[in-house]
């Protein structure tokens, strides 16, 4: 077991009214939050999911962004940006979570979590950077042409966390499957798409896709 980061904040939010959404209504806005917080099979206590079709689930149970990725994106866009801006609810330091492999698990605090898919932007994002200020032109791509999405994870052992918990890395596959390769390969390479189907237990949608590409090809 390896430490390789810490968890710098955890961000929670409320689906509220939102003019700015597809839905009208959105759970994007999360907000940083003190103490410890519950991680349970379908995310962290104390926040919503406002587009439950496209978004949340087992397995895009906790959204994962670096607090060096907000930083590069700050000096992009000329203004600071908080913790929790991109709706992610852990924002960490030290570990470059695009880099970590589609399977990876992580102990964090008393949970263990394992990175199971990528956030593809929306123009609900795309709408909320503008609510917040920032220039959100031709935001979708790119933010897409960057490869450093975040990861959703899949909660294996439920448990609670807190800011300053470390990170450590409990299991990595070994079969050199990235986040990055997978938002990739589902986005602007699709070349890249039989690699996935390396990935065991990969999510449904990932894999479907793949599996398509490679047959249309023979």
């Amino acid at each position: 077991m390896a430490v390789v980061g810490i968890l710098h904040s955890v961000n929670v939010g409320r689906d509220r009214d939102a003019p700015y959404a597809n839905l009208g209504h959105s759970g994007m806005n999360k907000q940083p939050v003190a103490g410890r917080v519950a991680v349970r099979a379908l995310g962290l206590d104390g926040d919503q999911v406002g587009d439950t079709v496209h978004h949340g689930g087992v397995d895009q149970a906790v959204y994962v962004f670096a607090r060096e990725d907000l930083d590069r994106w700050a000096v992009e866009l000329g203004q600071d940006i908080r913790d929790g801006m991109f709706a992610e609810n852990l924002t960490t330091r030290g570990i470059d979570v695009n880099e970590a492999e589609v399977g990876e698990r992580w102990r964090i605090g008393t949970a263990e979590l394992e990175v199971a898919s990528v956030r593809i932007p929306c123009n609900d994002f795309k709408s909320w950077m503008g609510v917040g200020g920032y220039d959100n032109r031709a935001w979708v791509k790119r933010f897409a042409a960057t490869g450093r999405p975040g990861p959703y994870l899949r909660v294996l052992v439920e448990g609670e966390v807190g800011a300053g918990d470390e990170i450590a890395v409990v299991h990595r596959p070994g079969h050199g499957v990235t986040v990055s390769t997978m938002f990739r390969a589902l986005t602007t390479e699709t070349d890249l798409l039989p690699d996935l189907l390396r990935v065991e237990g990969l999510v449904e949608q990932a894999r479907v896709t793949a599996e398509k590409y490679v047959a249309a090809r023979g």
